[in-house]
């Protein structure tokens, strides 16, 4: 059951009711669903809002601590009285573009039903809450090194930084993303004990694999990981919830004898999704997604469609001011797979890059941004009856149609364009020189503006 039945089979009409019965920032996320980061002890409710550090010293009485954190809590509150918890502002910039702009706190909570729904709501805030979702990464092992990626996320970036030293010139990145090897991301290593993987496996006894729905391994690259293979093994013992669902994040980026691992454990899971991430083609996604082979990466998509026992295939774009260029012809590639496995094989999000500001699509020529803008809208104006598009995804293509006419910053404390355009090009300038990359030649639409950079 969910949110929907008649009189809310739309998301507007979710988000009418959510507005209206609970409170206009309610987002069951708060409450139900947890992203962890295990290496470091981080939390959030879902992807988009900065991370917080757990309580260790809960841990040891209470695994739950590991979600029910006290910010969490301080959040709850205010989502109940209809204020916006600051965090969540990923969610508020997409809903104050219109009454009608559907933001992820609605995709978050329309998973849920009416009943889970009241008795959070009529529960104190301050109460430890089971979760139903979680995406949890065990540690940043992964063999790609993404632009827009740092080293708290990948261990590829790691060795970028150790062996080259930090991005030089960079006066906007807030985050500090590029400029040392972020070790507080993995406090813990390999042959260490960490007490955030052994508060999750108790948590895991005790609780979590009675109550949780679904369960989301993000990294990293999680099939580089250890843990996710423990939890293959879970799965083929029948210790766990029997309609829960098992959701990978992986790249496909992994040689034949890792995608042929991840084919055979797959064949025990009855609700198995495979979330991979690309949001652009051939050359640019190779530059973009650094150790990603474009035709490998094909390959493996299809690979996993034909033998992955898979209930369910998503794409994860993640939208930058070097991915509009061959967007459109992406998004038409994704039809084409939906048309041979089926409308959920994949299914597509486009998730706006806020961090690092520079990579920003707002930070483009207006003129560049309206080329590009004009070119998404011309193929979703051809696409968008094709009824193999779920309602979800046009919603996404519409809210970034509109965010690149209306949205004029990333976020609230994003730098002054100047400050932005010497970082675009410092970045990508160095990045070529590490990576053995060339953005003019790849990005060639881009070209005089980049070269006008430098000045």
């Amino acid at each position: 059951m969910t949110l929907r039945k008649p009189g809310r089979e739309t998301d507007l009409e979710v988000k009418k009711w959510l507005n209206t019965n609970v409170s206009p920032s309610f987002c069951m996320a708060k409450w139900r669903n947890a992203t962890i980061w295990l290496g470091s002890g981080m939390t959030t409710s879902c992807h988009h809002p900065p991370a917080h550090e757990i309580d260790v010293t809960e841990l040891q009485s209470n695994p739950a601590a590991i979600h029910n954190t006290s910010q969490k809590k301080k959040d709850r509150h205010n989502m109940l009285v209809g204020q916006r918890p600051a965090g969540c502002e990923y969610c508020w910039k997409i809903e104050d573009i219109g009454p009608d702009s559907i933001s992820d706190r609605v995709h978050k909570s329309v998973i849920y039903d009416e009943e889970d729904v009241n008795y959070v709501k009529n529960k104190l805030p301050t109460e430890n809450f089971a979760l139903r979702t979680l995406e949890a990464a065990f540690d940043r092992t992964c063999n790609f090194g993404c632009s827009y990626c740092n080293p708290a996320f990948s261990s590829t970036w790691v060795k970028d930084i150790k062996k080259d030293g930090p991005y030089e010139n960079l006066i906007s990145d807030g985050r500090n993303h590029f400029t040392h090897s972020h070790p507080s991301a993995q406090l813990y290593k390999k042959d260490e004990n960490n007490p955030y993987v052994e508060a999750f496996w108790k948590w895991w006894d005790e609780e979590l694999h009675e109550t949780l729905d679904e369960l989301r391994i993000t990294g990293g690259e999680p099939l580089m990981s250890d843990d996710v293979w423990k939890l293959f093994d879970k799965f083929k013992e029948g210790s766990v919830k029997p309609d829960m669902r098992l959701a990978i994040n992986s790249n496909l980026g992994g040689k034949d004898d890792l995608i042929n691992r991840f084919i055979e454990n797959a064949q025990s899971i009855k609700h198995l999704h495979l979330y991979t991430s690309c949001e652009s083609m051939g050359p640019h996604a190779e530059y973009i997604r650094d150790g990603l082979e474009w035709n490998r990466w094909v390959d493996n998509c299809h690979k996993v469609c034909t033998d992955g026992n898979l209930e369910g295939f998503h794409m994860m774009c993640t939208i930058n001011a070097l991915c509009l260029n061959s967007l459109p012809e992406f998004l038409q590639q994704q039809i084409e797979f939906k048309e041979t496995y089926g409308s959920d094989r994949p299914t597509f999000t486009l998730n706006i890059l806020r961090f690092p500001s520079f990579q920003s699509p707002l930070i483009l020529p207006k003129e560049t941004l309206a080329e590009f803008r004009g070119d998404l809208q011309n193929w979703y104006s051809k696409a968008k009856t094709n009824p193999l598009l779920q309602e979800m995804e046009r919603n996404h293509v519409e809210r970034l149609i509109d965010y690149l006419d209306v949205v004029e910053t990333p976020h609230s404390d994003t730098f002054e364009k100047p400050a932005l355009h010497n970082d675009f090009y410092h970045f990508y300038k160095q990045y070529d020189e590490r990576r053995g990359k060339n953005f003019t030649e790849t990005f060639p639409r881009l070209a005089d503006w980049y070269n006008s950079l430098n000045g």
